[in-house]
């Protein structure tokens, strides 16, 4: 640490053992300058500026995250105790310099973070997850569950959704895919996008969801609310854990369940992780076709197979054989998004969903992209999508 930093943090704890609990920011400003001007006099007029500026940061605001909240390029910020804090742009891992000088000092920012939206961790709860104000979405970690000190995850909320030209620009979707995709949800086929950890499933699903007529009426339910549907008929629905007393939960399933009383047009889930899988594949094959969802696969075989696991959770007393059968009835296409090395993030495989003669689903591929985005096609036999893939395919 250096002479600087150290200063900063003594004059940071003696300024919060003057302040006046009616001391707003401009009042803690005033207090700040007049502490240093005080306190270290010698130093040049530059460097009290800078000190002047660490002990803000250190009083209000989130501290030494505050440059890296305010660059629009960072995606992520992963703080692990003392250690430097990393961060995610465009797509890749790097570290930075920032730090927090003690982990009381990150503690302090955490709390600063979860107290306007009304929640808190403690040794008594030391897991939080939590959206804020903005729509970022905020994971804590505390000690002895965290080993090394308190761990702090920020995802930066978007805002204002990528839509699907602008993937296409990126070179996240294939060239064609487009078209496929947008006749997928304009003809009301149940679309499935599998796919990684931060692989870009939600992006595409927000990209799919815009091509939802502005006449409909969308339910979007999500553990955390990260969806922003721009259509004028958009119902929001996120669920909530339970309290520190057990008590509260409400979870994705019974949201699912209420969202089928609601009159949608179409149902989108940001992910399918359990039990609520037979409910969502009852939905799309009983009447709500058009429904959109997602799953944590890597493959588009291996994302039929996991909402049969998911959906046998539901412990229903349902046979195995039905449950595929279901699968293979609810879905009609599969989207796979990959994340690559060098970060980015692309459809990589998009296949039709057909019924075996067991009754189970079988993904048949009609896009595939190689290393350089090339895209090779395969004619569907699903008529709602030939003349899509007839105007892009060679």
């Amino acid at each position: 640490m250096d002479p600087v930093e150290d200063l900063a943090v003594e004059l940071r704890d003696r300024l919060l053992r003057e302040v006046a609990i009616d001391d707003g920011p401009d009042d803690l400003t005033d207090r700040i300058r007049r502490l240093v001007e005080r306190e270290a006099a010698v130093l040049p007029a530059d460097t009290r500026e800078a000190l002047c500026a660490r002990i803000a940061e250190r009083s209000f605001g989130l501290g030494p995250l505050e440059p890296l909240l305010a660059d629009p390029e960072v995606d992520e910020i992963m703080v692990g105790g003392t250690r430097p804090v990393w961060v995610e742009r465009h797509g890749r891992l790097e570290p930075t310099t920032v730090r927090f000088a003690r982990e009381d000092d990150l503690r302090h920012a955490i709390e600063r973070i979860l107290a306007p939206v009304g929640r808190r961790v403690d040794e008594a709860e030391p897991l939080c997850d939590a959206r804020l104000p903005d729509g970022s979405r905020v994971n804590v970690v505390l000690p002895p569950l965290a080993v090394d000190g308190p761990q702090l995850t920020i995802r930066r909320f978007r805002s204002r959704p990528l839509l699907a030209d602008e993937l296409v620009a990126r070179g996240s979707w294939p060239a064609g895919t487009r078209e496929l995709l947008h006749a997928a949800v304009r003809q009301r086929l149940n679309v499935l996008v599998c796919g990684g950890t931060g692989s870009g499933k939600t992006t595409t699903l927000g990209a799919l969801s815009a091509f939802v007529g502005p006449d409909e009426r969308i339910v979007t339910i999500e553990d955390t609310a990260e969806l922003r549907l721009q259509q004028p008929h958009v119902v929001r629905l996120e669920a909530r854990p339970a309290s520190v007393e057990g008590r509260g939960e409400v979870t994705i399933r019974r949201l699912v369940r209420n969202a089928l009383r609601m009159r949608p047009d179409r149902i989108v889930v940001g992910e399918v992780r359990g039990p609520e899988a037979l409910d969502m594949l009852a939905a799309m094959s009983s009447g709500h076709d058009g429904s959109l969802c997602t799953v944590h696969a890597s493959s588009t075989h291996e994302a039929l197979r996991r909402l049969e696991v998911l959906a046998l959770m539901a412990d229903v007393g349902l046979p195995h054989a039905a449950v595929r059968e279901q699968v293979a009835a609810a879905i009609d296409l599969v989207v796979h998004q990959a994340r690559h090395a060098d970060g980015s993030r692309r459809v990589v495989q998009v296949a039709e969903v057909r019924r075996r003669d067991d009754g189970s689903a079988e993904p048949v591929e009609l896009l595939r992209t190689d290393e350089s985005s090339r895209p090779t096609w395969r004619h569907p036999e699903d008529p709602r999508l030939r003349a899509a893939v007839a105007a892009v395919a060679p």
